[in-house]
């Protein structure tokens, strides 16, 4: 996808920014029904307002290879289909949801996906590891890189987000105790590649 079907910046608005949080909410609010009637001024301002927040789950969730191109297309998406907005959440609630669901989309094949996921032990232990005399300490997102790609999307899920395994089962179509296995695994391996 390229950022040009994203609505154009503006260089200034020339509007004051909200300065409570009701006062932010009732501007999104506003935004949401002037972009759902096809404002790209307005979509713009949500886009600004949110940009970080959908590139971060999808840096977290995907890579961050994965991370740029992933943020235009959750956006383009939303572009898409803000007429089904129905409010009956926050927009940026809306948005995440809608992120999670593209991201979860693009996974490989479910039979490559399940080779992931073997229940073989060896699998894990396969992975790079740094040097045993290497002075530096990895950070949480380079250990997070380097999970599996189902493991960090488990860990991810259950450990940044906050869902609980039976909804990460029936987002990505596991049962619970699978969930909760490689949730197991993916934190002894970022144990092990932040210990490194």
């Amino acid at each position: 996808m390229i950022l040009s079907k994203l609505p154009r910046r503006r260089e200034s608005t020339g509007e004051p920014m909200p300065r409570t949080e009701s006062e932010a909410t009732g501007s999104e609010k506003t935004d949401v029904s002037l972009a759902a009637a096809g404002d790209p001024r307005a979509f713009e301002r949500l886009y600004r307002s949110h940009e970080a927040r959908i590139f971060t789950l999808a840096r977290r969730m995907a890579g961050t290879d994965d991370a740029p191109e992933l943020t235009q297309e959750i956006f383009v998406r939303a572009w898409e289909k803000l007429s089904s907005f129905r409010g009956e959440s926050a927009f940026g609630t809306w948005l995440y949801r809608l992120g999670i669901n593209l991201i979860l989309s693009r996974r490989e094949s479910r039979a490559i996906w399940r080779k992931r996921h073997s229940e073989d032990e060896t699998v894990f232990e396969t992975l790079p590891s740094r040097p045993a005399g290497s002075d530096h300490r990895m950070d949480f997102e380079s250990a997070l890189e380097r999970l599996p790609k189902g493991a960090r999307q488990i860990l991810v899920l259950h450990d940044v987000e906050g869902y609980k395994h039976e909804e990460i089962a029936g987002l990505l179509g596991v049962t619970s105790g699978t969930s909760k296995a490689q949730l197991f695994r993916a934190r002894m391996l970022m144990r092990a590649a932040l210990d490194a």
